[in-house]
């Protein structure tokens, strides 16, 4: 049996094996105080039960003495308030004296409370004819009864004071002895209390030590080890608690460290050979950086063609094709230039002024594109490439294959200490729910392969985004069909 407890023990994990000592030690104790909080309280009940038929007399004595002086009050005043506090009092002796024994028996105590029961119910038939008497203002018959009634008062007050007396004497015997056994019980409480505390103290001692002699054995070899010491011996694993987790755990890392060490001096020799392929790879890496230099040339060799071109057509007298391959050259130097960085809102602004230039160039100047921009507000930092896409939606999916004017209008002012940007047209518009799938990112592959203006946004929305930390409002309104859209978008100022 000691040995399974034992087995137990060491299977049992740091918590559980703290609190179960705690929990053994807080059911001793409670048990014993449980025990003796029932024998002290049995006993003081038993002691104030004492005194209790002694009260009750005295209390009878008192309620007699009440039915007493109401009765002459009302006999000396015949008032209404006297006759009121008569009938209470009335009421109360009688329910005192209902309590009173009625059977007859050889026991002396309980004989004379039969004898004051039958004394208190007379002398209340009296006080009750009394009453009446004088009511009738029988003065003849209300004196002879009080008379009477008083030498009954007399006797239930002698019989009451006699029984009071006997039981005083009978109680005291009792309270001694209840007493005595009382101060046996603290003693022996206070024993049991200190047997009890001297066995938890040895119980917390013996769980203690088992629990901290392994971690004094681990911190004594992770001091060796500290000091560089790894030769040491494994330290025995003698319960599965964190402990002995943390104590096999120490054991394999001082193994890893010694296998790390040998394995050390073997990679030592072979990093030779790898600064030498390092110096390899360095090398290689130039020839490709040199490569990705050559491929940059490419965008730029575009622009400078257009260049060439522009400045061919003005020497033969070309203007408006020299204008157009300018923009055309500014437009592609802008994507270069901007390609994963920020720009002024002036840049875009440009940007947007060359697209729209091209394209009238290309539609015989079928879009109507007009701005209003607070100039204070040009040097403001954005996302690059964030306006011309929303131009380029305006065009193609607004304007473009209207019967009537297209138009298109951007705006850049301040609003409620922030910049709104603005891009409004009178095309074709949006429906709610089209807009909602837009704002939303729910646009399908078959919806983008259709020409859908949702791609776009959603690029732009996702930049603005991240470049404000999510300080940028995007928002879409149309009222529907053929009534134009608005793309709105607040950011915060500089």
């Amino acid at each position: 049996m000691k040995s399974r407890i034992l087995e137990k023990w060491k299977t049992m994990s740091l918590q559980q094996k703290l609190t179960l000592v705690f929990v053994l030690t807080a059911v001793m104790i409670l048990a014993v105080n449980l025990y003796m909080y029932a024998i002290i309280n049995g006993m003081t009940g038993r002691v104030d039960e004492v005194y209790v038929s002694n009260v009750r007399m005295n209390e009878l004595s008192s309620a007699l003495d009440r039915v007493q002086s109401s009765t002459e009050e009302y006999l000396n005043t015949k008032s209404s308030e006297a006759m009121e506090d008569y009938y209470r009092s009335e009421q109360e002796f009688r329910r005192q004296i209902e309590e009173l024994n009625t059977q007859v028996t050889d026991d002396v105590l309980l004989l004379t409370e039969k004898n004051i029961r039958g004394l208190s119910e007379n002398y209340l038939d009296l006080m009750a004819d009394i009453i009446q008497a004088k009511r009738g203002r029988n003065v003849e018959r209300y004196g002879s009864l009080y008379e009477e009634a008083c030498v009954l008062y007399e006797e239930i007050h002698t019989f009451i004071y006699s029984l009071n007396n006997e039981q005083f004497k009978n109680n005291s015997e009792t309270y001694q002895i209840l007493m005595n056994s009382l101060r046996y019980t603290e003693l022996v409480t206070i024993a049991v209390l200190l047997v009890v505390f001297l066995g938890n103290i040895s119980l917390i001692m013996v769980s203690t030590r088992m629990v901290t002699k392994p971690l004094h054995c681990l911190a004594e070899s992770a001091d060796e080890v500290a000091r560089g010491n790894f030769d040491i011996e494994k330290i025995p694993v003698q319960s599965m608690d964190e402990v002995g987790v943390v104590t096999g755990a120490f054991n394999q890392m001082v193994e890893s460290i010694r296998n790390y060490i040998e394995q050390l001096t073997e990679t030592m020799e072979r990093e030779n050979q790898l600064k030498e392929r390092e110096l390899m790879m360095q090398s290689h890496l130039k020839d490709a950086q040199l490569k990705y230099l050559q491929a940059q040339i490419n965008p730029h060799f575009l622009f400078n063609t257009l260049n060439a071109g522009a400045q061919l057509a003005m020497m033969e007298d070309a203007g408006r094709t020299g204008e157009f391959l300018e923009n055309v050259a500014g437009f592609f130097r802008y994507n270069v230039r901007k390609h994963d960085q920020d720009a002024s809102l002036e840049e875009e602004i440009q940007l947007v002024d060359n697209y729209v230039y091209i394209l009238n160039v290309r539609f015989a100047g079928e879009i109507h594109f007009t701005k209003d921009v607070d100039e204070s507000l040009l040097n403001v930092r954005v996302p690059s490439m964030i306006l011309q896409p929303l131009v380029e939606n305006a065009v193609n999916y607004g304007i473009r294959g209207l019967d009537r004017e297209g138009r298109i209008e951007l705006s850049v002012y301040q609003k409620d200490g922030r910049i709104c940007i603005c891009i409004w047209d009178n095309g074709a518009g949006m429906e709610q729910e089209r807009i909602r799938q837009v704002l939303e990112g729910e646009i399908k592959e078959d919806d983008i392969s259709s020409g859908s203006n949702g791609v776009g946004i959603r690029n732009v929305m996702e930049r603005l985004k991240l470049y404000f930390h999510g300080d940028a409002e995007f928002s879409i309104w149309s009222e529907g069909k053929d009534k134009g859209t608005e793309v709105q978008i607040l950011i915060p100022e500089e």
